[in-house]
């Protein structure tokens, strides 16, 4: 069904046509800067006006209409690009009466090209004095009203390009974000990493304890799952002899949204040939304190109203430790299945029918009453056999070398002295099968082919995957994920 034009679409097309008549292509031509408005505002630095005068600075910029106020035969408006804004001085006297009639078609949201030199307003605003006019797009839909722009969330994410124009706190997000990305890598290639990229699609489940999205190769008439981690094709390359690998990996969980959660994501995963947890806690707490000290200038930050410092060293506590701080259950000492269920039962928590032992439990505790309360940078170690099924384990067989980092209450990493024994591999692969067929649906499948490679050798090995969207999210001061992901997963408009 068409829509209907608003009478502002229309006044937008009747424009249109004028500029055709006048001889103008409504969509324009490449157009060569010499500068942006950061740079003009570089060149200008704190000359005054008598000095922009007499030391003439030319530039020849582009950008979007923001302002416009048209009078007789001079005008001001201000104009956008991807640094910020800039006034503009036009006149009849300067561009010529063809361009400035052309320049009276124009409306807010139309892109130009201009020319001219600096100088400042008499109130002291850098104006740009135009002698030069081009037309390079018509903006045929008006921006929203210059005080509120798109402020529902749902509207911003969904129209992000608006979103962009509009509000200078998305722009910000959307440059600062691959910053760290940047930051993160560079620390990585300095440590002599190699960055990798392995495949999407992948004919069996494994890497991590999460819901596939599904597809279909038709050649081959096989479902694939896209990717819930890049975990098991990255220790392969650990086998093959690549020793230090990372990817920042796009990945697919069809599980549900909120704040911290989006279907599609990206995580960095790195491993390192005859690096253990330890060397992983000391890489996890350098690459983030690094990123936010040269993305941000600090190791101090402030997340939605509490003070997060990434200076000091990161707390090092373990999971049972934790649980019998808030519950008063020590999960290191002899207690049986039985004892534990009941306990977990009074706190409210429901017990699942593919929990078989304490681990589940002590898991489950955790989350509960422990998670929420760990705001400065904490590295939160021991976790249980059961929800472990790819790492080694530690002196007591129940616990296993891993830990995950907790800021803010809520996690951002998790690293592994990696399991590389294919014989216990194996066994947990098969204790995976088992939880599936009791009605764990994030369970692990056994991956025959990875076993095969373990049973080649890989060395001992450290490994860690960070959140990068929630990272982004708590260095940029964003409340939801949504905001640090520029076109994410969005339910239907009504």
């Amino acid at each position: 069904m068409e829509t209907k034009l608003t009478d502002q679409e229309l006044a937008r097309r009747e424009k249109l046509n004028r500029l055709v008549e006048l001889g103008v292509n409504p969509w324009g031509e490449r157009f060569d800067r010499t500068d942006t408005t950061a740079t003009c505002r570089e060149k200008a630095g704190d000359k005054s006006a008598e000095e922009l005068e007499s030391n003439e600075i030319r530039v020849k910029i582009a950008g979007r209409f923001k302002f416009i106020r048209k009078q007789g035969k001079a005008s001001f408006a201000n104009v956008q690009d991807k640094f910020g804004s800039i006034q503009l001085y036009i006149s009849v006297d300067t561009v010529g009466p063809e361009s400035y009639q052309i320049f009276k078609t124009c409306d807010i949201g139309d892109i130009v090209g201009l020319e001219g030199k600096l100088m400042r307003s008499r109130t002291g605003e850098l104006t740009l004095k135009v002698d030069g006019f081009t037309f390079l797009t018509k903006s045929l839909r008006p921006l929203p009203e210059k005080f509120h722009g798109l402020t529902d969330i749902e509207e911003r994410c969904r129209h992000r390009y608006v979103d962009l124009i509009m509000n200078d706190e998305a722009k910000r997000v959307a440059l600062l974000r691959p910053k760290i990305l940047r930051s993160m890598q560079h620390y990585f290639d300095n440590l002599g990493f190699v960055e990798v990229e392995t495949s999407v699609l992948q004919p069996i489940l494994g890497g991590a304890n999460a819901r596939p999205f599904i597809t279909h190769h038709n050649t081959l008439d096989k479902d694939f799952y896209l990717r819930i981690a890049t975990e098991l094709q990255l220790k392969r390359l650990i086998v093959g002899g690549l020793e230090k690998v990372y990817e920042f990996g796009r990945l697919f969980r069809n599980e549900g949204m909120d704040t911290k959660h989006n279907p599609e994501f990206t995580t960095v995963e790195l491993y390192e040939a005859y690096g253990d947890l330890q060397s992983m806690r000391e890489l996890c707490e350098g690459v983030i304190r690094n990123a936010c000290k040269e993305v941000l200038g600090t190791t101090k930050i402030n997340y939605q109203g509490i003070d997060i410092d990434f200076g000091p060293e990161f707390r090092w506590v373990s999971m049972a430790e934790l649980v019998k701080e808030k519950t008063g259950l020590d999960f290191e000492s002899d207690i049986s299945f039985e004892e534990a269920a009941e306990f977990a039962k009074s706190k409210g928590i429901k017990i699942e029918n593919h929990w078989t032992s304490n681990g589940y439990i002590l898991n489950a505790l955790f989350e509960e009453f422990c998670e929420s309360d760990l705001i400065q940078p904490t590295f939160v170690h021991g976790h249980p056999i059961e929800i472990s099924p790819l790492t080694k384990k530690s002196a007591d067989p129940r616990f296993t070398e891993r830990f995950e980092l907790y800021m803010n209450g809520t996690e951002f990493a998790n690293a592994y002295s990696e399991l590389n024994d294919p014989i216990d591999q194996k066994e947990r692969f098969i204790a995976q099968l088992k939880a599936k067929e009791l009605g764990d649906d994030e369970a692990n499948e056994m991956d025959n082919d990875f076993i095969e490679a373990l049973e080649y050798g890989m060395p001992p090995t450290g490994g860690i995957g960070i959140g990068f969207d929630r990272l982004c999210m708590l260095l940029l001061n964003q409340a939801s994920i949504r905001e640090v992901i520029l076109f994410p997963c969005m339910r239907d408009e009504k």
